[in-house]
């Protein structure tokens, strides 16, 4: 009876890959139902081009204009004050801490520097200024 156990000595001609493809296909559903909770809320706002824009730095902070002047921080709407304070926060947690800046490009160039400053006059010394990259560049015009 002892030597029956050692008459399975057959070599594997196949694998079987079912259950990988089960496993897969299980953690790509998880993986498509769970990406709309990961998805922060966004405003719509009309970025100026430029044909070398770059990589935008991820950010722990988002910073936005619109059109009709409203604030917002991380996809709430804010007054200037409330920025400020939120911003202290944010570099408190982590010196660290990046912004991204969006603004309208109807939007008054005075109005994205007073942004700017509040930004940085709070502690966040890097911080981005968001584009839409123009597919085709423009001869400048003169």
């Amino acid at each position: 009876m002892a030597g029956s156990a050692q008459d399975n000595d057959e070599e594997i001609t196949g694998i079987n890959v079912t259950p990988l493809v089960d496993v897969v296909l299980v953690l790509l559903i998880i993986f498509m139902v769970t990406a709309n909770f990961i998805v922060r809320e966004t405003v719509e706002v009309d970025l100026p081009r430029a044909a070398h824009g770059g990589e935008t730095v991820q950010g722990l902070v988002n910073v936005v204009l619109d059109k009709d002047g409203k604030l917002y921080f991380d996809g709430v709407e804010v007054t200037e004050a409330d920025l400020s304070r939120r911003v202290v926060e944010a570099v408190s947690k982590d010196k660290d801490t990046r912004a991204i800046i969006s603004a309208d490009q109807t939007i008054a160039y005075g109005r994205v520097m007073r942004l700017i400053d509040v930004v940085k006059g709070q502690g966040i010394a890097k911080f981005a200024l968001n584009i839409e990259k123009d597919v085709a560049p423009t001869a400048p015009r003169g």
